[in-house]
Protein backbone atom coordinates (compact mmCIF):
# COMPACT_ATOMS: atom_id res chain seq x y z
CA UNK A 1 0.00 0.00 0.00
CA UNK A 2 1.26 3.67 -1.10
CA UNK A 3 1.09 5.91 1.81
CA UNK A 4 2.92 8.57 -0.36
CA UNK A 5 5.20 10.82 1.70
CA UNK A 6 8.10 10.14 -0.84
CA UNK A 7 11.64 9.34 -1.11
CA UNK A 8 14.80 10.93 0.98
CA UNK A 9 12.19 10.93 4.21
CA UNK A 10 11.12 7.73 6.13
CA UNK A 11 8.58 6.31 3.74
CA UNK A 12 5.91 2.85 4.27
CA UNK A 13 4.80 0.72 1.84
CA UNK A 14 2.80 -2.07 2.96
CA UNK A 15 2.17 -4.53 -0.28
CA UNK A 16 -0.80 -6.37 -0.91
CA UNK A 17 0.86 -9.37 -0.07
CA UNK A 18 1.57 -8.08 3.19
CA UNK A 19 -1.76 -7.51 4.31
CA UNK A 20 -2.76 -10.84 3.04
CA UNK A 21 -0.32 -12.17 5.63
CA UNK A 22 -1.75 -10.01 8.56
CA UNK A 23 -5.38 -10.96 7.55
CA UNK A 24 -4.32 -14.44 8.46
CA UNK A 25 -2.14 -13.97 11.54
CA UNK A 26 -5.81 -11.69 12.41
CA UNK A 27 -7.72 -15.59 12.18
CA UNK A 28 -5.07 -17.59 13.00
CA UNK A 29 -4.11 -15.48 16.45
CA UNK A 30 -7.34 -13.54 17.24
CA UNK A 31 -10.81 -14.31 15.83
CA UNK A 32 -10.16 -18.05 16.48
CA UNK A 33 -9.11 -17.77 20.06
CA UNK A 34 -12.03 -15.15 20.88
CA UNK A 35 -14.55 -18.18 20.17
CA UNK A 36 -12.83 -21.23 21.66
CA UNK A 37 -16.05 -23.08 22.47
CA UNK A 38 -17.37 -22.37 19.27
CA UNK A 39 -18.41 -25.32 16.72
CA UNK A 40 -17.33 -25.20 13.46
CA UNK A 41 -19.13 -27.65 11.10
CA UNK A 42 -16.21 -29.73 8.67
CA UNK A 43 -17.75 -27.43 5.92
CA UNK A 44 -16.34 -24.09 8.36
CA UNK A 45 -13.27 -25.66 8.76
CA UNK A 46 -12.56 -26.36 5.37
CA UNK A 47 -13.36 -22.90 4.21
CA UNK A 48 -11.42 -21.30 7.02
CA UNK A 49 -8.21 -23.61 6.09
CA UNK A 50 -8.76 -22.82 2.42
CA UNK A 51 -8.72 -18.97 2.53
CA UNK A 52 -5.78 -19.39 5.06
CA UNK A 53 -4.11 -21.02 2.73
CA UNK A 54 -5.50 -19.00 -0.81
CA UNK A 55 -4.03 -15.87 1.11
CA UNK A 56 -0.47 -17.16 2.30
CA UNK A 57 -0.23 -18.73 -1.49
CA UNK A 58 -1.37 -15.55 -2.89
CA UNK A 59 1.21 -13.59 -0.58
CA UNK A 60 4.06 -16.01 -1.33
CA UNK A 61 3.03 -16.12 -5.46
CA UNK A 62 3.00 -12.08 -5.17
CA UNK A 63 5.64 -10.68 -3.85
CA UNK A 64 5.96 -6.81 -3.92
CA UNK A 65 8.46 -4.20 -3.23
CA UNK A 66 8.43 -3.37 0.32
CA UNK A 67 11.44 -1.18 1.74
CA UNK A 68 11.89 1.93 4.11
CA UNK A 69 14.27 4.07 1.86
CA UNK A 70 17.35 5.65 3.13
CA UNK A 71 16.70 9.00 4.54
CA UNK A 72 19.14 11.38 2.98
CA UNK A 73 18.75 15.51 3.97
CA UNK A 74 18.35 16.79 0.02
CA UNK A 75 14.68 17.73 0.58
CA UNK A 76 14.12 15.58 -2.51
CA UNK A 77 11.14 13.31 -3.30
CA UNK A 78 10.69 11.26 -6.59
CA UNK A 79 6.59 10.00 -5.40
CA UNK A 80 5.79 13.96 -5.38
CA UNK A 81 5.75 13.84 -8.61
CA UNK A 82 2.41 11.62 -8.41
CA UNK A 83 0.89 14.56 -5.78
CA UNK A 84 1.74 17.19 -8.31
CA UNK A 85 1.04 15.93 -11.61
CA UNK A 86 -0.78 12.42 -11.40
CA UNK A 87 -0.18 8.87 -11.16
CA UNK A 88 1.13 7.70 -14.37
CA UNK A 89 -0.18 4.17 -14.37
CA UNK A 90 -0.84 1.09 -15.34
CA UNK A 91 -0.27 -0.91 -12.25
CA UNK A 92 -1.28 -0.15 -8.79
CA UNK A 93 1.16 2.03 -6.54
CA UNK A 94 2.18 -0.88 -4.03
CA UNK A 95 3.21 -2.81 -7.39
CA UNK A 96 5.86 0.01 -7.69
CA UNK A 97 9.85 -0.78 -7.15
CA UNK A 98 11.20 1.94 -4.33
CA UNK A 99 14.82 2.95 -4.88
CA UNK A 100 16.60 5.53 -2.63
CA UNK A 101 16.76 8.10 -5.80
CA UNK A 102 13.84 6.55 -7.90
CA UNK A 103 11.01 5.01 -8.03
CA UNK A 104 10.20 2.12 -11.19
CA UNK A 105 6.93 0.70 -12.83
CA UNK A 106 7.75 -2.87 -13.65
CA UNK A 107 6.59 -4.43 -16.58
CA UNK A 108 6.42 -8.10 -16.39
CA UNK A 109 5.43 -8.64 -20.50
CA UNK A 110 8.55 -6.63 -21.37
CA UNK A 111 10.90 -7.33 -18.62
CA UNK A 112 11.50 -3.65 -19.10
CA UNK A 113 10.04 -1.25 -17.03
CA UNK A 114 6.73 0.98 -17.75
CA UNK A 115 8.30 4.04 -16.14
CA UNK A 116 11.31 5.58 -13.59
CA UNK A 117 10.39 8.92 -12.17
CA UNK A 118 13.62 10.95 -10.38
CA UNK A 119 13.69 13.94 -8.66
CA UNK A 120 17.05 15.59 -8.63
CA UNK A 121 18.51 19.07 -7.43
CA UNK A 122 22.13 19.96 -8.02
CA UNK A 123 22.88 18.57 -4.52
CA UNK A 124 21.96 15.05 -5.71
CA UNK A 125 24.08 15.35 -8.87
CA UNK A 126 27.52 16.70 -7.05
CA UNK A 127 29.45 13.33 -6.38
CA UNK A 128 29.73 12.81 -3.01
CA UNK A 129 33.43 11.55 -1.30
CA UNK A 130 34.12 7.74 -2.04
CA UNK A 131 31.14 7.50 -4.64
CA UNK A 132 32.63 6.16 -7.96
CA UNK A 133 29.92 4.26 -10.70
CA UNK A 134 33.53 1.38 -11.71
CA UNK A 135 32.26 0.42 -7.74
CA UNK A 136 28.38 -0.47 -9.02
CA UNK A 137 27.85 -3.41 -10.69
CA UNK A 138 24.68 -4.60 -12.84
CA UNK A 139 22.15 -6.81 -11.09
CA UNK A 140 19.15 -9.03 -11.92
CA UNK A 141 15.96 -7.56 -9.68
CA UNK A 142 15.33 -9.82 -6.74
CA UNK A 143 11.93 -8.00 -5.94
CA UNK A 144 10.42 -8.97 -9.25
CA UNK A 145 9.59 -13.03 -9.33
CA UNK A 146 12.30 -14.94 -11.57
CA UNK A 147 9.65 -15.77 -14.36
CA UNK A 148 9.52 -12.58 -15.11
CA UNK A 149 12.72 -10.79 -14.64
CA UNK A 150 15.46 -10.05 -16.96
CA UNK A 151 18.60 -11.49 -16.46
CA UNK A 152 22.06 -10.59 -17.12
CA UNK A 153 22.28 -13.25 -19.64
CA UNK A 154 19.77 -12.15 -21.79
CA UNK A 155 22.28 -8.79 -22.42
CA UNK A 156 25.41 -11.06 -23.36
CA UNK A 157 26.26 -10.55 -26.43
CA UNK A 158 22.67 -9.01 -27.84
CA UNK A 159 24.37 -6.47 -29.55
CA UNK A 160 22.08 -3.84 -27.05
CA UNK A 161 23.32 -1.65 -24.15
CA UNK A 162 21.87 -2.08 -20.70
CA UNK A 163 20.09 1.51 -20.76
CA UNK A 164 19.79 2.72 -17.87
CA UNK A 165 16.29 5.03 -17.26
CA UNK A 166 16.82 6.87 -14.57
CA UNK A 167 20.27 7.67 -15.20
CA UNK A 168 23.22 6.84 -12.76
CA UNK A 169 24.82 10.32 -13.58
CA UNK A 170 21.53 11.44 -11.66
CA UNK A 171 22.59 9.79 -8.42
CA UNK A 172 25.81 10.86 -6.79
CA UNK A 173 25.15 11.59 -3.35
CA UNK A 174 25.91 7.65 -1.92
CA UNK A 175 27.17 4.96 -3.38
CA UNK A 176 24.37 2.44 -2.46
CA UNK A 177 21.73 4.81 -4.11
CA UNK A 178 24.25 4.73 -7.31
CA UNK A 179 23.99 1.26 -7.29
CA UNK A 180 20.21 1.03 -7.18
CA UNK A 181 20.17 2.46 -10.31
CA UNK A 182 21.93 -0.09 -11.75
CA UNK A 183 19.68 -3.24 -11.26
CA UNK A 184 18.52 -4.64 -14.45
CA UNK A 185 14.15 -3.34 -13.86
CA UNK A 186 15.82 0.14 -14.61
CA UNK A 187 17.05 -0.75 -17.49
CA UNK A 188 15.66 -1.44 -21.10
CA UNK A 189 17.81 -2.72 -24.34
CA UNK A 190 19.22 0.80 -26.51
CA UNK A 191 20.90 0.86 -29.49
CA UNK A 192 24.82 1.46 -28.53
CA UNK A 193 26.93 3.99 -30.67
CA UNK A 194 25.02 6.59 -31.97
CA UNK A 195 22.58 6.68 -28.84
CA UNK A 196 22.84 5.37 -25.59
CA UNK A 197 26.87 6.26 -25.58
CA UNK A 198 26.22 9.13 -27.43
CA UNK A 199 22.84 11.51 -28.17
CA UNK A 200 20.36 9.91 -25.43
CA UNK A 201 23.28 10.32 -22.97
CA UNK A 202 23.41 14.03 -23.82
CA UNK A 203 19.58 13.91 -23.05
CA UNK A 204 20.66 12.84 -19.88
CA UNK A 205 22.48 15.74 -19.18
CA UNK A 206 19.96 18.11 -20.33
CA UNK A 207 18.11 17.98 -16.95
CA UNK A 208 20.82 17.85 -15.19
CA UNK A 209 22.25 21.00 -16.56
CA UNK A 210 18.41 22.24 -16.01
CA UNK A 211 19.08 21.92 -11.79
CA UNK A 212 21.69 25.70 -12.49
CA UNK A 213 18.23 27.38 -13.41
CA UNK A 214 15.85 25.25 -11.48
CA UNK A 215 16.00 24.67 -7.25
CA UNK A 216 14.84 21.32 -8.57
CA UNK A 217 13.92 18.77 -11.61
CA UNK A 218 11.29 15.51 -12.24
CA UNK A 219 12.48 13.32 -14.42
CA UNK A 220 10.05 10.67 -16.21
CA UNK A 221 11.68 8.19 -18.63
CA UNK A 222 10.07 4.80 -19.93
CA UNK A 223 10.56 3.13 -22.91
CA UNK A 224 8.02 2.81 -25.96
CA UNK A 225 6.35 0.46 -28.57
CA UNK A 226 5.42 2.48 -31.34
CA UNK A 227 4.13 1.22 -34.93
CA UNK A 228 5.44 2.11 -38.17
CA UNK A 229 3.55 2.46 -41.60
CA UNK A 230 3.38 -0.54 -43.50
CA UNK A 231 3.42 0.22 -47.86
CA UNK A 232 0.13 -0.91 -47.66
CA UNK A 233 -1.09 2.52 -45.81
CA UNK A 234 -1.65 -0.35 -42.31
CA UNK A 235 0.42 0.43 -39.13
CA UNK A 236 2.21 -2.23 -37.39
CA UNK A 237 3.81 -2.87 -34.06
CA UNK A 238 6.82 -4.71 -34.32
CA UNK A 239 10.08 -4.86 -32.24
CA UNK A 240 13.07 -7.46 -31.55
CA UNK A 241 13.30 -9.33 -28.52
CA UNK A 242 16.70 -10.58 -26.58
CA UNK A 243 17.50 -13.46 -24.71
CA UNK A 244 17.48 -17.35 -24.21
CA UNK A 245 14.72 -18.04 -24.60
CA UNK A 246 14.21 -14.45 -26.02
CA UNK A 247 11.96 -12.71 -23.94
CA UNK A 248 13.28 -8.80 -23.49
CA UNK A 249 11.69 -6.31 -25.30
CA UNK A 250 13.59 -4.15 -27.41
CA UNK A 251 12.03 -0.77 -27.44
CA UNK A 252 11.29 1.30 -30.51
CA UNK A 253 11.13 4.41 -28.56
CA UNK A 254 12.00 6.35 -25.52
CA UNK A 255 10.54 8.91 -24.02
CA UNK A 256 11.64 11.43 -21.48
CA UNK A 257 9.83 13.93 -19.35
CA UNK A 258 11.38 17.02 -17.55
CA UNK A 259 9.80 19.30 -15.27
CA UNK A 260 11.59 22.20 -13.75
CA UNK A 261 10.19 23.57 -10.65
CA UNK A 262 11.31 26.53 -7.86
CA UNK A 263 10.51 27.14 -4.92
CA UNK A 264 9.09 30.80 -5.21
CA UNK A 265 6.87 29.78 -7.87
CA UNK A 266 5.56 26.92 -6.14
CA UNK A 267 1.79 27.54 -8.85
CA UNK A 268 3.43 26.59 -11.79
CA UNK A 269 6.11 24.66 -13.71
CA UNK A 270 8.01 24.34 -16.80
CA UNK A 271 8.02 20.78 -18.89
CA UNK A 272 8.34 19.01 -21.74
CA UNK A 273 8.46 15.83 -23.36
CA UNK A 274 10.40 14.31 -25.94
CA UNK A 275 10.26 10.84 -28.03
CA UNK A 276 13.22 9.47 -29.21
CA UNK A 277 13.79 6.79 -31.65
CA UNK A 278 16.16 3.62 -30.28
CA UNK A 279 18.51 4.54 -33.06
CA UNK A 280 21.74 6.11 -34.24
CA UNK A 281 20.83 9.79 -34.07
CA UNK A 282 22.88 12.31 -36.07
CA UNK A 283 24.83 14.70 -33.76
CA UNK A 284 23.82 17.85 -34.88
CA UNK A 285 19.77 16.98 -34.48
CA UNK A 286 18.06 19.50 -32.18
CA UNK A 287 16.20 17.89 -29.35
CA UNK A 288 13.20 19.90 -29.97
CA UNK A 289 12.66 17.84 -32.92
CA UNK A 290 11.75 15.18 -31.05
CA UNK A 291 9.41 17.18 -28.36
CA UNK A 292 5.63 15.97 -28.23
CA UNK A 293 2.85 16.50 -25.95
CA UNK A 294 1.60 15.15 -23.06
CA UNK A 295 -1.76 13.96 -25.00
CA UNK A 296 0.40 12.63 -27.62
CA UNK A 297 2.83 11.19 -25.44
CA UNK A 298 0.01 9.61 -22.74
CA UNK A 299 -2.20 7.82 -25.84
CA UNK A 300 1.19 6.32 -27.23
CA UNK A 301 2.41 4.91 -23.91
CA UNK A 302 -0.95 4.43 -22.74
CA UNK A 303 0.20 6.20 -19.68
CA UNK A 304 -1.47 9.34 -17.97
CA UNK A 305 1.30 11.63 -18.39
CA UNK A 306 0.74 15.34 -16.93
CA UNK A 307 -3.34 15.03 -17.59
CA UNK A 308 -4.16 15.09 -13.88
CA UNK A 309 -2.44 18.42 -13.18
CA UNK A 310 -3.18 19.44 -9.25
CA UNK A 311 -5.69 22.32 -9.43
CA UNK A 312 -3.79 25.74 -9.25
CA UNK A 313 -0.51 24.51 -10.54
CA UNK A 314 -0.09 26.08 -14.62
CA UNK A 315 2.73 24.06 -16.65
CA UNK A 316 4.52 26.27 -19.16
CA UNK A 317 6.44 24.89 -22.01
CA UNK A 318 9.75 24.32 -20.97
CA UNK A 319 11.53 24.95 -24.05
CA UNK A 320 9.89 28.71 -24.49
CA UNK A 321 11.49 29.28 -21.02
CA UNK A 322 14.99 27.72 -21.28
CA UNK A 323 16.99 26.38 -24.32
CA UNK A 324 16.55 22.96 -25.03
CA UNK A 325 19.22 22.10 -25.96
CA UNK A 326 21.80 18.78 -25.77
CA UNK A 327 25.57 19.48 -24.97
CA UNK A 328 28.00 17.16 -26.36
CA UNK A 329 30.41 15.14 -24.27
CA UNK A 330 33.88 16.92 -25.17
CA UNK A 331 35.22 13.74 -25.71
CA UNK A 332 34.30 10.00 -26.23
CA UNK A 333 34.57 8.23 -22.82
CA UNK A 334 34.17 4.42 -24.74
CA UNK A 335 36.94 5.49 -27.85
CA UNK A 336 40.14 3.79 -26.54
CA UNK A 337 41.65 2.77 -23.40
CA UNK A 338 41.61 -0.26 -20.84
CA UNK A 339 39.24 1.39 -18.30
CA UNK A 340 37.14 2.82 -21.54
CA UNK A 341 37.00 -0.54 -23.11
CA UNK A 342 36.00 -2.07 -19.48
CA UNK A 343 33.02 0.54 -19.25
CA UNK A 344 31.84 -0.58 -22.77
CA UNK A 345 32.10 -3.74 -22.03
CA UNK A 346 29.89 -3.51 -19.09
CA UNK A 347 27.34 -1.64 -20.56
CA UNK A 348 27.06 -4.12 -23.44
CA UNK A 349 26.44 -7.19 -21.16
CA UNK A 350 29.95 -8.38 -22.22
CA UNK A 351 31.09 -9.11 -18.87
CA UNK A 352 28.85 -9.15 -15.91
Amino acid sequence: MYHGSGLYNHSYWISKSDQNSLFCVFIIYYWVPIHPHTHYSAMQLSVLVAAVATLSSFSSAQPLHKRETTEHDLGLNAAGFFDKYGYPGPIPKENLLIRDAYISAPNYATRNPYWSVEHINKEAIKTAANVNRDKSKFKEEDEIPELFRAKLKDYYKSGYDRGHQAPAGDVQFAQDALDQTFYLSNMAPQVGKGFNRNYWAWTEEFPRNLTGTYDSVRILTGPLYLPEKASDGTYTVSYKLIGNPPNVAVPTHFFKVVVGENENSKDSADAAAFVLPNKEIDDSTKLTDFQTSFDDLSRDAGLSILTNVTSGITVNDLCKKVSCETHKYSHDRYSSGSSQSKLLADITGESY
